[in-house]
């Protein structure tokens, strides 16, 4: 995981998973991922949108106050 690329939402990180994109078993593991990588507990991470897209925008549920500083980290982290 790292690096970013130009989003839809703005700068975005990536994320690549080895769970094949079927019944959001890709989703799913993205998702752990990232919690995993930001340091967060799972259930704090949910997909809010993109079930379907490669392009996915997760929300965190009660973010630490240095989580902008550990995506940056995360985005920085390929360069």
């Amino acid at each position: 995981m790292g690096g970013a690329y130009p989003g839809p939402h703005g700068p975005a990180l990536i994320v690549a998973v080895q769970a094949p994109a079927v019944d959001g078993r890709a989703t799913e593991a993205a998702r752990r991922a990232l919690a995993e990588a930001l340091e967060l507990p799972a259930a704090s991470v949910s997909l809010r949108t993109g079930q379907t897209s490669r392009d996915k925008l997760f929300l965190v549920a009660s973010p630490p106050a240095d989580l902008g500083a550990r995506l940056s980290a995360l985005r920085e982290a390929a360069h």
